[in-house]
């Protein structure tokens, strides 16, 4: 089964999602919840822990009994402390098996890197649940930084590590398929869901990608 992560950005999103940039951010996560996204990682930075955690506990509460997994990027106090469902990882943050220490049973831990060599190096037993690698494309919305990794870096992370691995960075419906076939668990993005025109193309967005990773591998 693949896994389509959501990150979020409230300040890409459209006001068809609602009047204010936290409105928005709430009502984008209950519709790609709706719409069966696996994972949602609450990506703004710029909130400190009090405000931070009150968007996690909206977004938690309309999340509800779906079988989305609501995390929280870096901050493991405010994912712990709202009941999140996990946390996402810095590359050069805290190791997994100190988060499942303190974290409540099947918390869901994730990790950015950023080359085939980390991938590799991230195998700790009962520690990870999943790697993001990243940029494997040209980043869209980010200043110009290091060329990405490219789709063969993608598929030797996937060789070297049995923890699923995602790819994250300039993920548009055009690299979809190749994402899929070379064996990805599946994707993380920003820019194609939140530029996405309002709740309803949100909504065929996740479906949209969904078959992608679904349909059954094209004959050689």
């Amino acid at each position: 089964m693949s896994i389509l992560c959501l990150v979020t950005d409230r300040r890409r999103l459209s006001g068809a999602y609602g009047p204010t940039e936290v409105e928005r951010l709430v009502c984008q996560v209950e519709v790609a919840a709706e719409a069966g996204v696996d994972l949602v990682q609450v990506r703004e930075r710029d909130l400190d822990g009090g405000p931070l955690a009150e968007l996690v506990s909206r977004c938690l509460a309309v999340v509800g009994p779906s079988s989305t997994r609501l995390l929280v990027n870096e901050r493991v106090d405010v994912a712990i402390a709202c009941g999140a469902h996990g946390v996402h990882l810095r590359s050069d943050s805290m190791t997994a098996s100190r988060v499942r220490a303190i974290a409540p049973p099947s918390f869901t831990i994730g990790r950015s890197v950023h080359s085939v060599g980390e991938a590799a190096g991230q195998t700790e037993a009962g520690g990870l649940d999943y790697l993001l690698l990243g940029a494997i494309f040209p980043p869209s919305g980010k200043p110009p930084g290091p060329g990405p990794l490219g789709t063969a870096a993608l598929a030797e992370a996937c060789r070297q590590t049995a923890v699923p691995v995602l790819a994250i960075g300039g993920v548009d419906f055009s690299r979809l398929p190749a994402i899929a076939r070379i064996g990805a668990a599946g994707f993380a993005a920003i820019g194609l869901f939140a530029d996405a025109a309002g709740p309803r193309a949100l909504a065929e967005t996740v479906r949209q990608a969904r078959k992608v990773f679904d349909m059954p591998p094209a004959p050689p």
